[in-house]
């Protein structure tokens, strides 16, 4: 099974004006043919809000191509990516078919996936379309988030190629459905933080939600 790059990505944050307010945001972002993925993310990249984008074990946020499709057919609106502000999207990497854990290489680069995404108000925002982020966490159809292993140069022919898989019971889509619909599964939750390559971040909100 080819996992083909559609879109490669970055941006920096810019000013936006949305519905009267002027919101600082990067999730306009921009196609490039190839660039330098460090641990930190891809060189010319940036994020507005550090407490819940960026940092390494949030380096590269991949949208899943096929969720396109399903979306446009939902709003009847046709959107490009990267709609949803995603440095790669990519086919064939359903939050389903991926696991917290998952090694892979991408050109030169190997990267890990950590966590799902988190979405925020300007994925509605940049796309109009008022109904998005609450359907997106609905659905879990977030994307999700890799810390980068090895550093290493990314172009629009890279594809990625599974390295390793450290366990099949924790799905990117399980993950965010124990996130966003299943905080009271303390079972589930205990045995999900336990997974050592689960992003920092991710370990916190579900180690206080088990203390609250």
């Amino acid at each position: 099974m080819e996992r083909k790059i559609i879109t490669l990505n970055i941006g920096r944050p810019n000013l936006h004006r949305w519905n009267g307010m002027t919101v600082n945001s990067a999730i306009r972002k921009k196609l490039v043919e190839e660039v330098m993925l460090t641990k930190e993310g891809f060189i010319g990249d940036a994020v507005a809000n550090r407490e819940f984008h960026g940092g390494p074990d949030r380096a590269v946020c991949l949208y899943p191509y096929e969720h396109y499709e399903f979306w446009e057919k939902e709003f009847n609106k046709p959107l490009e990516s990267p709609a949803f502000g995603e440095n790669i999207c990519v086919q064939n990497m359903l939050e389903k078919d991926v696991y917290i854990g998952d090694i892979f290489s991408l050109g030169k680069a190997i990267v890990q996936v950590t966590q799902g995404r988190i979405p925020c108000a300007a994925i509605s925002k940049h796309n109009d379309v008022d109904q998005l982020l609450r359907r997106v966490v609905e659905t879990g159809f977030t994307g999700y988030l890799f810390r980068v292993i090895e550093e290493g140069i990314v172009d629009i022919d890279s594809n990625f190629e599974l390295i390793d898989r450290k366990q099949e019971k924790f799905s990117v889509l399980t993950g965010n459905h124990l996130m966003f619909h299943d905080r009271k599964n303390r079972k589930a939750i205990e045995e999900f933080i336990q997974l050592e390559e689960l992003a920092e971040d991710w370990k916190t909100k579900f180690t206080k939600a088990l203390n609250h």
